[in-house]
């Protein structure tokens, strides 16, 4: 296991020592390829962990430090699922989620929560706000490739 350190936090990412059988297949018929995701996360080490793993897979990926930021990106690039932070400055993960939801053309887009807290209360409000899945972090790219196989249809 390997740990990056960010100025404000520690996230360990698992290297895997080689690709897996799923791996391989979902590279090679480019399972993902073209699909729009979304990531976004006030932490440069997250937001960089999951566009690396995510363009290994064959997505196009954009990202944003806040959900203002994204709210612009969002109704520009028209992903296909995104992946939002709970904690953020200016407009945090709940809020984000709720003006994703409540907009027409985006109301049925997948939102995912990210969080390091993995309280049963955090779930519940990420339901509540209409969040389809909930990761905790540090995520593993079996659990990023999951969340869009379980919610995207491609």
């Amino acid at each position: 296991m390997q740990s990056i350190v960010d100025p404000t936090e520690t996230v360990d990412i698992q290297t895997p020592v080689e690709a897996t059988a799923e791996d391989t297949a979902a590279a090679a018929d480019g399972e993902f390829s073209g699909l729009k995701v979304m990531v976004i996360d006030d932490s440069k080490t997250i937001r960089r962990t999951a566009e690396t793993l995510l363009k290994k897979a064959g997505c196009q990926v954009a990202t944003a430090t806040d959900g203002f930021e994204a709210l612009a990106k969002i109704a520009d690039g028209k992903p296909d699922i995104i992946f939002v932070d709970i904690m953020m400055p200016r407009l945090d993960g709940y809020q984000t989620c709720v003006l994703i939801k409540n907009n027409q053309l985006f109301k049925e887009t997948p939102v995912v929560m990210l969080s390091s807290k993995d309280g049963l209360f955090d779930r519940a409000r990420g339901r509540i706000v209409g969040s389809d899945q909930y990761l905790t972090k540090p995520f593993t790219k079996d659990e990023l490739l999951g969340a869009i196989r379980a919610h995207v249809h491609t």
